[in-house]
């Protein structure tokens, strides 16, 4: 189900205003309206909307204003100012300050709905990319690398030694090994520890939207291209650019990342210019490339660019000496003062599981446990679900055991199915039809 796009109107013209309300509204948008700036900062401070629309003329107040107050309460929101042909200079100046775009009154009704859908569009991928480089640029405290077998050891080394390179470095593991965590310690140790590490998820983005995402784009290049834009590969500049799932990059675009790597030149979308920057590339996938390339899903000569220097993160089950550690890691640092302590039991069932989805598994069981023990200890049954109590029955059909067991995660979380589907490894549609399927109540 898509996101319900929730849009501030702010214009003095009832009429107008109501107009744009009734419009977006039958389009599927939550809309609220307001005849002044004072009236839109108060729903800003209640609300939390995607995209605004602002007159650039309003009584008291005016639009510009406006929108320096709203971004101070909303750093992220995107601004449409609505402007006469006599206060054109004034939307501009908005455009200085942050305003997403600008359109001149009376405007096209479908234009603005195009603009306002291009400004939710921008919003989300800020706060995708805002979201990344969260995890990837995180305090010491929180990307520490947890491990002393001999296969992580290894990793380590060899994540120092290409540290002190600007070589391309291609990082491959499974999901879920800690691969980000590998690329944060490189630039981290690197001489551009200093400046901006940029990530962007490849297959996260359809191809378009992807090449205007790293490589920027001018005003007019396509349709919705309504302002310029810098793209990722600009922001590194003298930093790191962190291509996560590179194994899922169309194929014309491999074309393009190639000739930058090989050149370190670069068009926006729609410039004929060349532009220059000096960017270190990390490149990290789940796939295996080699394969990848012999598909014909990958390019060989762009493999060989970035396969300048491999690192191999090892799953979790090629290093298993490391989960006590990783899990007194983990207690420690959710326990809140009072970590709680595996019982002997649950540790030796930690230790002969396989662990398909990695570190990030053994987190999410370990973050189970803690949710579903009763005592100090968390008990084998709090980690992998329901095992038979003494005065139960020894053996109970699959389908009973996944009923009890979801009931139990349920109770834990107080009935949050967000926070259950994240416990039990299952979206949130499948635990609805789950609790339906098995007559769940709270």
């Amino acid at each position: 189900m898509r996101e319900q796009i929730k849009v501030l109107i702010v214009d003095d013209e009832e009429n107008f205003r109501d107009l744009l309300i009734q419009r977006l509204s039958r389009k599927g948008y939550w809309v609220k309206g307001a005849a002044t700036g004072e009236e839109a900062l108060h729903f800003l401070k209640e609300e939390t909307f995607q995209v605004a629309i602002f007159d650039i003329k309003l009584p008291g107040m005016d639009g510009i204003e406006l929108l320096q107050q709203a971004r101070q309460i909303e750093e992220n929101l995107q601004v449409i100012i609505l402007t006469g042909h006599g206060t054109i200079e004034s939307a501009i100046e908005a455009m200085k300050m942050g305003a997403y775009d600008y359109l001149t009154k009376p405007c096209n009704l479908a234009e603005l709905e195009i603009t306002l859908q291009k400004a939710y569009e921008k919003k989300q991928l800020l706060e995708e990319n805002l979201g990344m480089k969260e995890v990837l640029r995180r305090d010491r405290s929180s990307r520490v690398i947890v491990g002393k077998s001999q296969a992580i050891t290894r990793v380590l080394e060899l994540a120092k030694k290409v540290a002190a390179s600007d070589s391309p470095v291609l990082i491959e593991g499974e999901s879920g090994t800690g691969k980000e965590l590998i690329v944060n310690a490189i630039h981290h140790w690197s001489s551009r520890a200093q400046q901006p590490l940029v990530a962007v998820n490849s297959g996260a983005l359809p191809a378009q939207l992807l090449e205007s995402e790293l490589f920027g784009h001018e005003k007019g290049a396509f349709t919705g291209a309504l302002t310029t834009k810098k793209g990722l590969i600009e922001s590194a500049h003298r930093g790191t650019l962190f291509l996560d799932e590179i194994g899922e990059m169309e194929l014309g675009l491999q074309v393009k990342l190639l000739r930058f790597l090989e050149t370190g030149e670069f068009r926006r979308v729609g410039d004929v210019r060349l532009r220059k920057v000096d960017v270190r590339v990390i490149a990290a996938t789940n796939r295996n490339l080699e394969e990848e390339v012999v598909k014909g899903n990958f390019r060989e000569d762009l493999y060989y660019r970035l396969n300048v220097i491999k690192i191999r993160v090892p799953p979790l089950r090629e290093r298993k000496e490391d989960i006590p550690l990783l899990a007194e890691y983990f207690l420690q640092k959710a326990g809140n003062g009072a970590p709680k302590q595996l019982a002997s039991d649950a540790l030796e069932a930690l230790m002969s599981y396989d662990y398909p989805g990695n570190v990030r598994e053994l987190f999410n069981i370990l973050e189970r446990g803690i949710l579903l023990s009763t005592g100090a200890k968390i008990q084998k049954e709090d980690l992998f679900g329901c095992f038979a109590r003494e005065d139960e029955p020894k053996l109970c059909t699959l389908e009973e055991m996944e009923k009890r067991y979801i009931k139990q995660v349920l109770e834990a979380v107080q009935w949050n199915k967000t926070k259950a589907a994240e416990l039990l490894g299952i979206s949130v549609r499948n635990l609805y039809r789950k609790i339906e399927e098995y007559q769940l109540k709270k």
